[in-house]
């Protein structure tokens, strides 16, 4: 098992959180994924196994790029991952 921390774009509440951690989990072999929008962190455990670029092209493809490469589109991304995120959680 690794466990990474990645700073992150756009990472502003809960409904944030929720999607990224809903998007990283359905990558096989991670097996947690917790997201911080206090620190705008997400911390993700997986197996060696897994290519890591994976997690970060996922995130930045959802609007969340790593810490300062974040550009208007995945701002815009962002927004949209964002109301998802708190739609799902208010179900």
């Amino acid at each position: 098992m690794k466990t990474i921390y990645i700073e992150v774009d756009n990472l502003k509440c809960g409904g944030c959180e929720n999607t990224i951690k809903k998007q990283l989990k359905k990558i096989t072999q991670v097996v947690d994924v917790k997201a911080h929008f206090e620190s705008s962190a997400v911390e993700v455990t997986f197996n060696q196994t897994t290519d890591e670029s994976e997690l970060y092209s996922t995130l930045k493809r959802l609007g969340y790029p790593a810490k300062g490469t974040s550009n208007r589109l995945q701002n815009l991304k962002s927004y949209v991952s964002c109301a998802i995120g708190r739609l799902s959680s208010e179900k």
